[in-house]
């Protein structure tokens, strides 16, 4: 008897066993980390479990500003902040708008986001109101003089917690490019939007700046998109060659200008490889992709709790480069020289459509 209640004991513990082993088995593995055990600490830090959310605030529809906003995510992505992973983007676009850029703003903050990435001035500004009485950070991109704007003081330092990325123009390269391209040229064109603190600054370094280089400088004035072809037709009028600034209004309404200046045989001079790419002949610009990602950074670093927006100057990107598009100057009747022309970052040999 005192075998059998022996057996029957031994016999339960080893189902038991049995069963703790089956159990432990069919318990899911941790899902497997695409990180090599060389991946930078940052990228580890973010994927703690915390989980980001940004509205991204873009002003207009053009190519330099979309190139930011993608270079912004790729910004977050390198340090481990990855939309669909730990990041959840809201994206708007203003159209150009500043009363939408407004609501744009408030709605952000009234959903409560972690961060506002704005893309554009007149975002900035609108996102640094709505945000006055939060403690949303705003970071910025694309903005030219953040001074100006009255997003940091004189040293570079916020104003509040707001910061970002300047896309501040080369003035001289670009004159010195022009007088390259056209040595007999006197005269430049310049539409901007007088409403742009941006744009007025950067007009007025080309007043600075225009006769180190033997030109005299004509500039006209706008308020909407509307106003632009007569714009275009009083400047064509007086000018050798229009230069488009970074201006988002006339961005805008690019095209029509380059129509019109076709039609008259004028040559319209970009800010940057978008507006080269849609028919200007030429640019010393910025890569606003390789911009979007410095503010990316920037973004992360906030976001993480490595530093406070108030606490990090407005950073400038330092490398700038020549773009040609080779199909303009043909249509144009402009020999290029070869030499200059093969320092370009870029040329083109067609026009976008």
């Amino acid at each position: 008897m005192k075998k059998r209640i022996l057996a029957l004991v031994l016999g339960l513990a080893m189902i038991t066993a049995l069963a703790g082993c089956t159990k432990k088995e069919e318990t899911p593995k941790p899902a497997e980390s695409s990180a090599t055990p060389n991946s930078d600490s940052k990228k580890e830090e973010a994927t703690d479990g915390k989980n980001y959310t940004i509205g991204i605030s873009q002003f207009a529809v053009h190519g330099s500003l979309d190139n930011c906003r993608e270079g912004f995510l790729q910004g977050l992505a390198q340090e481990g902040i990855v939309e669909g992973q730990n990041l959840t983007v809201t994206y708007e676009n203003a159209q150009a708008d500043t009363g939408t850029a407004g609501q744009i703003a408030d709605s952000f903050v009234a959903n409560g986001v972690d961060m506002i990435c704005a893309i554009a001035t007149p975002s900035a500004a609108s996102a640094y109101t709505a945000t006055m009485k939060s403690n949303i950070p705003v970071i910025y991109t694309a903005v030219s003089d953040p001074i100006s704007a009255g997003f940091a003081r004189v040293d570079g330092t916020p104003v509040a917690e707001i910061t970002g990325t300047s896309d501040k123009l080369p003035v001289e390269q670009q004159l010195e490019m022009i007088r390259k391209m056209l040595p007999d040229a006197k005269s430049i064109g310049i539409i901007y939007t007088t409403s742009e603190a941006n744009s007025e600054a950067t007009v007025k370094e080309y007043e600075a700046a225009v006769s180190k280089y033997g030109f005299t400088l004509e500039t006209v004035g706008i308020n909407t998109t509307a106003d632009i072809p007569l714009a275009a037709d009083n400047l064509l009028a007086k000018v050798d060659c229009i230069n488009n600034l970074t201006d988002n209004t006339v961005v805008q309404g690019l095209a029509t200008v380059l129509s019109k200046a076709n039609a008259a045989k004028i040559p319209v001079f970009g800010s940057e490889v978008e507006q080269v790419k849609n028919g200007c002949l030429a640019a010393v610009g910025l890569d606003y992709t390789g911009l979007g990602i410095q503010t990316g950074e920037m973004a992360a670093k906030v976001l993480k709790g490595e530093a406070k927006a108030s606490e990090m100057n407005f950073e400038l990107i330092s490398e700038c480069g020549l773009y040609v598009n080779k199909a303009v100057a043909t249509d144009l009747g402009i020999k290029l020289d070869d030499a200059y022309v093969g320092t370009a970052v870029e040329s083109f040999d067609e026009i976008a459509k």
